[in-house]
């Protein structure tokens, strides 16, 4: 994959794994000076370490997104050691639900709004002024299909990636005349360690999960980073406010 960049530095929040950390990766693949942000700070250590060990250039912040303080500090770091923020991927979630929306908990409500809602917003909060002041940038949030859609048994969760495409929609209308892009990756299913600890114990719920997307498998996380880095590239230089599904074709029934 090769994009073109007019900007220099990317930051990512739920760098230490996953989704986040292979598009921190390619990201510095590009050339680009990488914020590798999480709250687990061996996770994200390790993903500074690959950049370090393909030649790129790093910096670990611990940064818990759900707290204010913690979110101004993770921008300030940036700020200090690289002199701007190019690049945003909002990517820190979480998803902890087991079962139907009445047997949900007050406290899981709490804590998958917290980091995939109120995250997100604390973090556009403070990117979108830097921005603002450095003459643009692009910010692209980590949504899911589950934002596109129903998710039985995953109420929550699918309501606070509706949450999300709706800040993300209502940020790009804001500062669309700002040179300053918003734009939502949505992925389906995508091949993570959560994705495996969820399914190693039942391949045949492995197997329909996979069946259900047209393409006959899930994604895989390089994937998903394919298209956050679209999204930030001068290729993308007309799209904001896209929610992207990324999905396998689910969407598309």
């Amino acid at each position: 994959m090769s994009m073109t960049f007019s900007g220099q530095v990317a930051l990512v929040t739920g760098a230490a794994a996953g989704i986040g950390r292979a598009t921190a990766l390619a990201f510095a693949a590009e050339g680009l000076k990488v914020v590798v942000a999480d709250v687990d700070a061996e996770g994200a250590e390790g993903t500074v370490a690959l950049i370090h060990a393909a030649s790129g250039e790093a910096l670990f912040v611990r940064c818990n997104v759900t707290q204010e303080a913690d979110v101004q500090s993770m921008m300030a770091q940036a700020v200090n050691a690289y002199g701007r923020v190019d690049y945003a991927f909002n990517n820190a979630g979480i998803e902890i639900e087991k079962g139907r929306l009445p047997e949900g908990s007050e406290a899981e409500f709490d804590a998958i709004m917290g980091v995939n809602v109120k995250g997100v917003w604390l973090c556009m909060k403070y990117q979108l002024p830097l921005m603002l002041a450095q003459g643009g940038g692009a910010i692209v949030n980590t949504a899911s299909v589950a934002g596109l859609g129903a998710a039985p048994k995953m109420s929550i969760y699918s309501a606070s990636k509706h949450a999300v495409i709706g800040l993300t929609k209502s940020a790009a209308i804001e500062f669309a005349k700002k040179k300053i892009r918003v734009n939502a990756v949505c992925p389906a299913v995508i091949d993570t360690d959560m994705y495996r600890r969820a399914y190693e114990a039942d391949p045949k719920k492995a197997e329909f999960v996979a069946v259900m997307h047209p393409v006959g498998r899930v994604g895989t996380v390089e994937e998903i980073a394919s298209a956050v880095l679209y999204l930030c590239s001068d290729g993308a230089s007309f799209t904001t406010g896209l929610a992207l599904p990324v999905d396998g074709g689910v969407t598309a029934y």
